[in-house]
């Protein structure tokens, strides 16, 4: 287990994901405690850290110590501050955006690093969000199954009906000029990470439809198949968000799905993503 001298990292579960204290995301950061947090993540591949103060541009400031902020394609930013999307689920609305297990916007040609998340408004209960480890799903894999996944491409688009039903509420308030179905990017399926090395199985149910050079039909079993097994109980945690807690997460190696079980209240979140790099395979 790695030591920290200037953070405390504390695992919430087995398969990923600690709680990160001694970081006050509000203001100027020092180095050492940017190169821990850092470290964190990849060992972690989502933290968690609580009891923040921030407005869009404290967050911003703080996401730039890790990357490059982008602007997210298909929902508008904050007037002023663009690369804040806010995520809002009203009181009335019945769909949540990003309610189902996804790696965000994998349609992307160059799909982010990963992304920052802060809580402005939770329900008094329910809004959980739930993360699972790519690393682990795919080398509890079979030898057989690993060997014919990495030889294999994903076409990833991003209108794919599920995933524009979680967007449709936020689209009809804050829709960029690209339609909701303007994007689609092929990545290998088995993707190895830039930092680590390590291999981490890249489709989502979201926005995965099927297999470069294969039809949907002949795709969809083993997307099946996979869907299901990404996101077993072992591989995952499950967070309950308090207002002021910021999550950061590694899109190259983990997926997440925010769960829509608190209708009748409102829940509001500021994000910032990064740019990311273009996925490589294992060849």
């Amino acid at each position: 287990m790695t030591t920290y001298r200037h953070i405390d990292v504390r695992p919430v579960a087995g398969a990923l994901g600690a709680e990160v204290a001694g970081v006050d995301a509000s203001g100027p950061v020092p180095d050492e405690i940017v190169v821990e947090v850092r470290r964190a993540l990849l060992e972690n591949l989502v933290i968690f850290m609580r009891d923040q103060r921030l407005e869009p541009q404290s967050q911003l400031a703080f996401a730039r110590r890790f990357g490059t902020p982008m602007i997210y394609p298909l929902i508008k930013g904050l007037e002023d501050c663009p690369e804040v999307t806010p995520v809002i689920k009203e009181a009335e609305d019945k769909v949540n955006f990003g309610g189902i297990w996804h790696s965000d916007t994998a349609y992307q040609e160059v799909p982010p690093l990963g992304s920052l998340l802060y809580a402005r408004e939770v329900p008094p209960v329910g809004g959980d969000t739930e993360f699972a480890n790519m690393y682990l799903a795919f080398e509890r894999l079979s030898a057989g199954m690993q060997h014919m996944l990495e030889r294999l491409v994903a076409v990833n688009m991003s209108g794919k009906g599920r995933a524009r039903a979680t967007r449709s509420a936020m689209r009809s308030a804050a829709a960029t000029a690209l339609a909701d179905d303007a994007l689609a990017a092929a990545h290998p399926v088995v993707r190895v990470h830039p930092e680590t090395g390590r291999k981490a199985l890249y489709v989502n149910v979201a926005h995965t439809s099927r297999f470069q050079d294969m039809s949907e039909d002949e795709s969809r079993p083993l997307l099946e198949f996979l869907f299901g097994h990404l996101a077993r109980p072992e591989f995952t945690c499950r967070f309950r968000w308090e207002p002021g807690t910021l999550a950061f997460w590694d899109n190259r190696c983990t997926q997440h799905n925010a769960l829509n079980d608190y209708h009748g209240h409102r829940r509001l979140m500021h994000r910032v993503t990064l740019e990311g790099d273009r996925p490589g395979g294992p060849g």
